[in-house]
């Protein structure tokens, strides 16, 4: 394994070696993964451990270069000390972020590589799955360090894939903000649903269940249509999905959804979604506050999955996630209601809720 390096972002790479000591500082940090014999290539970004270990999930993609990868870890470790802090765990915020290599590679061979890189952290990261990966990488990684979960599960405890609890916090805050910004219950709506893969397909069945009408969106067309003629949902094409004639738009893909056009454009008067990162631009919140459209900050409403992996990591059982998760939605419900008192976005609301745990657990531990 070649070396791992660590540094503020922004910082010269050579700068500074891997500090194993958890830190309560905010200040990002992040740790470059290479093994050429595995094919490993990618980051882990540390934003925050003023709460405890840093904690996100591992996401496989292909992006076209580690800037890229190291910028989208950066947001994404940012958010998950955000969703971490809100959930009331005991986590900081962290992501790993691992580039799809060009040809063929042994996948074992790989996430074992990337278990010994979060090793050699000792601790100050707990990975999990993400976008890409799956129960068995993870049971590659833990091969490796038992830094890990969403592992298969014992007999009532807590464990396995993530994804369905994401979708569990998902729909409960989808029903409780519609009720509450929309005065209407599911049944008498349609969401617009960009993403079906393992959370968006699972929020789908919930809300077929619920009795909303569904139109979807996928970049992989086979497993679009599949759902939809399992749920009797309308397909549209990808690049149409924030535009349709639809109450509520629900991002479940990758970042980034929520743009100045794409907010122009839409017809829906409320977001709600399990996607990390929707916004691209952080006035992009203003602009939905212009439009009168109600935003459920993304990082409190997919709570769900990080909370499973919580109380794996801690070894606690699965009511104890079924506990939390469900309130969720009542924090988002509370979220939406003091934003709209004061007349402010929602995500700047919620950021200053965030922010302040962060800091007084910082605070405590100076």
């Amino acid at each position: 394994m070649s070396a791992f390096i660590s540094r503020p972002a922004n910082a010269p790479e050579e700068n500074m070696m891997v500090d194993h000591a958890p830190s309560p500082s905010k200040t990002m940090r992040t740790v470059r993964l290479r093994d050429a014999a595995s094919g490993l290539d990618g980051v882990i970004a540390i934003h925050s451990t003023a709460l405890g270990p840093g904690a996100g999930g591992c996401r496989f993609w292909r992006y076209p270069d580690i800037e890229a990868a190291t910028q989208d870890a950066c947001r994404l470790a940012k958010g998950m000390s955000y969703k971490n802090a809100m959930a009331e765990l005991p986590l900081g915020g962290a992501k790993a972020v691992l580039r799809y290599p060009e040809g063929d590679f042994d996948r074992v061979a790989l996430f074992q590589a990337f278990g010994k890189a979060v090793e050699a952290l000792e601790g100050l990261y707990v990975t999990a799955e993400d976008v890409g990966t799956s129960v068995a990488d993870m049971e590659q990684v833990s091969t490796m360090t038992r830094h890990v979960a969403g592992l298969h599960p014992a007999q009532d405890m807590a464990g396995g894939d993530p994804s369905p609890w994401t979708a569990l916090g998902v729909f409960d805050s989808m029903r409780m903000a519609a009720q509450l910004a929309l005065k209407a219950d599911l049944d008498a709506l349609t969401v617009a649903v960009q993403g079906v893969g393992n959370v968006g397909a699972s929020l789908c069945r919930q809300l077929a269940e619920a009795g909303a009408k569904l139109v979807i969106a996928d970049i992989d067309a086979e497993r679009c249509r599949a759902l939809a003629d399992e749920l009797g949902a309308r397909v549209v094409d990808v690049a149409d999905i924030a535009a349709v004639e639809a109450d509520i738009f629900a991002p479940c893909a990758l970042g980034g959804a929520l743009t100045q056009d794409s907010v122009a454009a839409m017809k829906a008067q409320l977001v709600c979604g399990a996607a990390n990162n929707q916004l691209a631009t952080p006035d992009v919140a203003d602009a939905l506050l212009a439009r009168g459209i109600v935003y459920a900050p993304d990082y409190v409403v997919n709570a769900g999955g990080i909370i499973s992996v919580s109380a794996e990591y801690l070894g606690e059982d699965e009511a104890s996630v079924r506990t939390r998760v469900a309130r969720i939605g009542p924090r988002v419900a509370r979220i939406l209601e003091q934003a709209a008192r004061e007349g402010r976005s929602p995500a700047v609301v919620a950021d200053e809720m965030a922010e302040a745990v962060i800091a007084g657990a910082a605070e405590k531990a100076a």
